[in-house]
């Protein structure tokens, strides 16, 4: 198996322990998703001068962005205690009415990655959102009772990667949903900025832009390489950090300047030089490359395909224009060109070439 990628979404203990230390801890220090943040801090501040809990919130988007931050946030402009938990912890209705039951009044409840919980689960949260009351069933078959419990008024905070996955029935129940959406380089210059006084470290304006160019419009991930290349200067007496130095530590980490690390480019040099640039299916691309089929689709596609180097057609997996040219290859004309063309040209009469972009299982 190959060694972890430095952009994957995993995390060892120690860099989730720098990573809390590098959260903002107010509204006022988060940096970016201004339409979120202003939506955000008006409906806290309405709950305040009510005296009430807020509403329930939801917030969706990729991996990275700080959903897990403005939870945090959430509790500490309500000045309210957090409770953290996940979905994937969650697989039985107890195990939720043991959470719910023992929140306080006011309290904040964290649930990550909502839409893994247990169908029977979500069920009870159903009633626990709306009406601040759960249903215990107690004994079996015909001589079971269900005795209500009343719970204190709680803010739920939900996250999800993939809001689409979430029961209309749940969605509905949030009060306020906020998508998050992947920052720009200058915004993510503002997060290193912020992080680097944390840190202690000295960078220079053209060592930030080079940073941030390299973090896939996500802030972990510029936090992550900006430790890096702490690390790097650390050990090559580098005082300050300046574009030629971000450039050579990120260099030496295989994170190129597109943000392509080592499973991205050994991803389309497969397509490329393996299977001519496709279409081929998503299983026959990991085998080619050594890695999961999960960890193909779910680390290095979302952000290829985000930024225009692969496509995902009905065919299988193919490498774009500016794919070939990043990685220096010349485009091949003929049979590749025209079927990618026809794969686009919704004109074609075909349903194949126009149909559902969904991705093949094979």
């Amino acid at each position: 198996m190959a060694e972890p990628s430095l952009v994957a979404a995993g995390e060892e203990p120690e860099e989730r322990a720098i990573e809390a230390a590098l959260r903002p801890k107010n509204l006022h220090d988060f940096v970016g998703q201004h339409r979120v943040r202003k939506q955000l801090s008006l409906v806290l501040q309405a709950s305040r001068m009510r005296g009430r809990s807020a509403d329930h919130v939801l917030f969706s988007g990729p991996p990275g962005l700080g959903k897990t931050t403005l939870a945090m946030i959430v509790a500490s402009e309500m000045n309210a205690p957090l409770r953290i938990s996940s979905g994937p912890a969650i697989q039985h209705a107890g195990d939720l009415a043991a959470i719910l039951s023992s929140l306080s009044e006011g309290e904040v409840l964290f649930l990550d990655e909502i839409h893994r919980m247990s169908r029977p689960a979500e069920e009870m949260l159903y009633m626990a959102m709306e009406d601040f009351r759960v249903d215990v069933v107690v004994g079996k078959g015909a001589g079971a009772t269900a005795i209500p419990l009343e719970l204190p008024p709680f803010t739920l905070v939900g996250a999800t990667t993939r809001a689409g996955l979430l029961p209309g029935p749940l969605r509905d129940r949030f009060g306020f949903t906020g998508h998050l959406e992947f920052y720009s380089v200058s915004e993510l210059e503002l997060v290193l900025r912020r992080s680097a006084g944390l840190l202690d470290l000295k960078v220079n304006s053209a060592g930030f832009a080079e940073i941030a160019g390299r973090s896939r419009g996500t802030p972990r991930i510029a936090n992550r390489l900006l430790r890096r290349v702490r690390d790097w200067a650390l050990v090559h007496g580098i005082e300050q950090i300046d574009a030629r130095a971000a450039s050579a530590a990120l260099d030496m980490y295989e994170v190129d300047k597109k943000g392509l690390d080592r499973l991205d480019r050994s991803v389309l040099e497969a397509l490329i030089t393996k299977f001519g640039g496709g279409p081929v299916g998503l299983s026959t691309l990991a085998i080619a490359v050594g890695e999961e089929t999960e960890t193909v689709e779910t680390v290095a596609e979302p952000f290829l395909v985000r930024e225009g180097l692969l496509g995902r057609t009905p065919r299988g997996r193919i490498a774009m224009a500016p794919a070939w040219t990043h990685l220096g290859y010349a485009i091949p004309s003929g049979v590749f060109a025209q079927e990618q063309l026809d794969l686009f040209d919704p004109g074609t009469g075909s349903d194949e070439a126009a149909g559902d972009w969904a991705p093949e299982s094979q």
